[in-house]
This record gives C-alpha cells, sequence and structure tokens, in this order.
C-alpha cells in the first residue's frame, strides 16, 4: 500500500493538521502514519494554547518510523527550532519526496513558530534535495526575509526559493488580488497555474493541498501534474466544505 509519512501539529477540530492529513490519505487510499511535533487548542475563533512535543519525543517518534515503507512526506506546522532539526535530520536520509508546508501561523490568529522555529525550517528543512516548498505569498514574504510577493515578482521569489536547494517551490497566490495565480519553480523553469476564483472559503487549504500533493507523489506522479491534482482536490473541497461552527471545514 502506498504510504505517506504526516508530519506535524494536532488541532482538535481536524480542520487542519495531522488530523486533517489522516482524512485526506484514507479519501485518497493512502496509509498515513503521524509524527506530532506540537499540540494546539485551536477551535472556529482562535488559537488559544500551543505546546511544542519535546525534540526527544520528536525525534523518538521519527525512529520508530518503517522509512522503507515511507512513499512520501508531508511535513506542516511543527512549533520549535528543535523540533524542525529533527525532523531535518530524519527526512534527509530519505529519498521520498517531501511537502514542506512552512506553516508559521494559524488562520484564525497565533504563532505556530516562533523565529527560532521559522529559521529552522527556513535553513534546514526547505533546504533539502527531496523538498517541495508550499507557501503561500505570506509565507513566502517571510522566508524571503520580509519582503512582498506580488504578482509582478511571484515568479522571481518562487525561483529564489527554490534556488537555496528545495527540488521545487510551488508559491501560492491565492491571496493575491485578481485571479489566483499559483506558480511552481523548479530546475525545469517556472510553471503558472491560473483559473477562476471561488466564492467560498474553507480552513485548512494549505494543508489540504500539501498533502493531496504528497499523495500523488507518493503515487509516482510526476511533478507538475501532481500539483494539478493537488490544486483540483483542494478547489473540489472547497466548493464542498461543510460548516462546523463559524468554520468551514473539508469534512
Amino acid at each position: 500500500m502506498t504510504t505517506v509519512l504526516s508530519i506535524g501539529t494536532t488541532h482538535p477540530w481536524n480542520a487542519a493538521g495531522v488530523g486533517l492529513d489522516l482524512l485526506v490519505g484514507a479519501e485518497l487510499g493512502v496509509r498515513v502514519l503521524t509524527v506530532v511535533c506540537a499540540v494546539s487548542a485551536q477551535d472556529d475563533q482562535e488559537l488559544h494554547a500551543l505546546h511544542a512535543v519535546p525534540a526527544e519525543i520528536v525525534r523518538a517518534q521519527l525512529a520508530a518510523i518503517p522509512w522503507e515503507r515511507v512513499d512520501a512526506i508531508r511535513a506542516g506546522a511543527i512549533g520549535s527550532a528543535e523540533g524542525a532539526y529533527a525532523v531535518a535530520q530524519a527526512a534527509g536520509t530519505c529519498d521520498a519526496p517531501l511537502a514542506v508546508d512552512p506553516v508559521f501561523s494559524a488562520t484564525l490568529g497565533g504563532r505556530l513558530a516562533g523565529e527560532p522555529a521559522m529559521r529552522a525550517i527556513r535553513d534546514a528543512l526547505a533546504t533539502l534535495p527531496t523538498a517541495i516548498v508550499t507557501p503561500n505569498i505570506a509565507e513566502a514574504g517571510a522566508l524571503l526575509g520580509g519582503r512582498e510577493v506580488t504578482r509582478e515578482n511571484i515568479e522571481a521569489c518562487a525561483a529564489e526559493l527554490q534556488s537555496r536547494g528545495a527540488r521545487a517551490v510551488l508559491l501560492k497566490g491565492g491571496h493575491l488580488e485578481g485571479p489566483p495565480l499559483d506558480v511552481l519553480a523548479s530546475a525545469d523553469g517556472i510553471v503558472r497555474f491560473e483559473g477562476e476564483r471561488i466564492d467560498a472559503d474553507m480552513r485548512g487549504t494549505g494543508c489540504t493541498l500539501a498533502m493531496a500533493l504528497a499523495c500523488a507523489l507518493a503515487r509516482g506522479e510526476e511533478l507538475a501534474a501532481a500539483v494539478s491534482f493537488a490544486r483540483a482536490f483542494v478547489r473540489g473541497k472547497i466548493e464542498r466544505a461543510v460548516q462546523l461552527g463559524a468554520m468551514r471545514m473539508a469534512y
């Protein structure tokens, strides 16, 4: 069976993080393994609390993974610099594609990664040669030292991030004014993904896209085709999202 390792943070509603990855994996027929790097208390109002799992526990979970069975990895919010370095060290020994979703903040406010964790993700995890990094424009700006990402410079920003060592960068421009624009930068050049904006929103779009991308890559799909699949999967989820409290969710 195809297997994806999900590394990240819990969400009580499973609207994001490792719980959402389990739901996406089940729908796509993929066996999901998990490593929990942080535990969050979130609801439809805000992030109430975050506890980073001690690095030794993160390392112990990683050591328990049957790495020879891992076909792809999805890394999301990690919570601490020590945890990020532990994940980077373990993932660096695996040839499987690594979808890195550099989650620094919760959608409704609150930090999921402080400055040390952000630097560790930027310097150690997002530069691995197996990494496909999937930042939105705010996350890409943070990775680029506070630069503003615009429709005019999005291709250059994606290319600069990819040049630091990653296999590819999928810079998501859904928050830009006008039609959505995502840009994939790799050694093969730039590929643009454009489409009509859906008049709806959904919590966990970044997690859903990164996990769908990891699942497609785990099945052996070529990178651009995997990106197209993941984007279509997310768009379908946004259109059919379910309401829970004040939040629209994929499941």
